[in-house]
């Protein structure tokens, strides 16, 4: 195992004092393991608060900020995070008008996020809660009872995120949240496993010549295994499982999303033959987005996420955000 980093104990506490010293807008309580916007709590704004393992960033971390979350709680490597960094996290950005947690649909940050909401409750911090359950490639994993959740994440968190800095009540931020999730669907493609360093060795294996369709971001099985294939039928099998599941028509919004070892130039690749695949189903991406984002530390791979989006929720992710892992309009 070769990685950047001072020990396996320490890489999550090391990357988060990294994180403080690179970005001046954060506010990271290294005790507490919380990131927070630097201005939280923001008096009568709703705020937003999501968390997971690490190892995805910029997921969630990197989308503290102006327009998106008002704090996150990482992790150790692909280990949910743990309720008292939960309440911490929605109590320090409780400003009166309550709190949402953005909920990635695996079983450890389900269970540990619903705890926290009950323990907010009683010390009398308002949460609702929106499951993020977009991934179409398989009902059931190794982490979750029904669909994981995947790169909706992202596209909640802004949406969502939009709606709560323009002053929209928790009831209303909690269902553009959930409207989004129900629009959004994704399948994820891997080339390559990746090494989580606790474990020193890769997540899985494959043949030289195999992938893995349908994977989820902490490397667990996906659909099957295949033989690997040029960019146009990896695409095509990947855009059919959504299409087959949320007929593709309309607008949309797209993200290709690395999964943090694949080259720009083969995600756009990809994103030339989504575009084709759109416009043969009549549907358009008027909202893009290429790069690593959701990713699974240095996994060789990709993940497609598209929602159908309406006039009100590009108006959203268009509203400007100004975070470490996205910015825009400010």
């Amino acid at each position: 195992m070769k990685k950047i980093i001072n020990g396996v104990d320490t890489v999550v506490t090391d990357a988060l004092r990294g994180m403080a010293a690179a970005h001046p807008s954060l506010r990271v309580d290294l005790d507490s393991r919380v990131v927070y916007r630097a201005d939280a709590p923001r008096r009568g704004k709703v705020g937003l608060v999501s968390g997971g393992g690490s190892g995805h960033e910029p997921l969630h971390s990197g989308f503290v900020g102006y327009g998106m979350l008002d704090a996150a709680c990482p992790g150790e490597v692909f280990t949910s995070p743990v309720p008292d960094q939960m309440i911490e996290a929605s109590k320090g950005t409780d400003g009166g008008a309550g709190v949402l947690h953005i909920v990635k649909n695996y079983t450890g940050d389900v269970l540990n996020f619903e705890m926290a909401a009950e323990l907010c409750a009683d010390e009398g911090v308002e949460v609702a809660s929106v499951l993020v359950d977009d991934d179409v490639a398989v009902r059931d994993s190794l982490y979750t009872a029904g669909r994981r959740g995947t790169g909706a994440t992202l596209f909640v968190e802004k949406i969502a995120g939009a709606a709560a800095e323009a002053g929209a009540p928790l009831a209303e931020v909690a269902r553009i949240a959930k409207e989004v999730n129900e629009r959004s669907r994704s399948f994820g493609i891997a080339l390559a496993p990746c090494t989580v360093p606790a474990a020193g060795k890769p997540t899985f294996e494959l043949g030289e010549s195999e992938i893995e369709l349908g994977i989820g971001i902490h490397g667990e099985p996906g659909r099957t295994r295949a033989v690997h294939r040029e960019a146009r039928e990896l695409v095509g099998l990947a855009m059919d499982a959504i299409d087959e599941d949320l007929p593709l028509s309309g607008d949309t919004l797209v993200l290709v999303n690395g999964m943090g070892g694949t080259p720009l130039m083969e995600l756009y690749i990809a994103f030339a033959e989504v575009s084709a695949y759109l416009a043969g189903k009549g549907a358009t991406a008027v909202r893009s987005l290429v790069g690593d984002y959701v990713t699974s530390l240095e996994m060789q791979g990709l993940s497609i996420t598209v929602c159908r989006v309406d006039d009100e929720l590009v108006r959203l992710w268009d509203a400007p955000v100004e975070t470490p892992g996205l910015r825009w309009g400010r």
